[in-house]
């Protein structure tokens, strides 16, 4: 199974087809998202046709609930990085899933993570 990054389905919805062909040849069935991936694309919806189209794909895929022991990495990791490495709240929520859950991560902002120990990303 992999995690995808929000960045990821982005450039999906936007017909990029190299991406849309890496998400085809991982399968639905093996692709997970954060519960922040959902708020994420819901609140960047720009009409309810949008969000009509993000609220069933959402149910063909694995959604990954904040659960206490994600929270707690990811506050550990934006204690340690939100100043070196700017580290955002929702990236780091994405990270502590990914790691937390043994995935490997599917992101086109590879520099957002590549410092963050015990992280797996998925290149394809």
């Amino acid at each position: 199974m992999i995690l995808c990054d929000t960045n990821i389905l982005i450039e999906a919805y936007r017909n990029n087809i190299h991406i849309s062909d890496i998400i085809k040849n991982i399968g639905s069935e093996n692709l997970a998202i954060s519960d922040v991936t959902c708020i994420e694309l819901f609140f960047g919806a720009k009409n309810k046709h949008e969000l009509h189209i993000i609220s069933k794909d959402i149910n063909n895929w694995i959604v990954l609930p904040i659960q206490r022991e994600i929270s707690v990495m990811a506050v550990r990791l934006v204690e340690k990085y939100c100043l070196s490495h700017k580290l955002a709240l929702g990236d780091a929520l994405i990270a502590a899933t990914a790691i937390c859950h043994n995935l490997e991560l599917f992101t086109l902002n590879l520099k957002d993570f590549t410092f963050i120990p015990g992280l797996k990303l998925y290149r394809p």
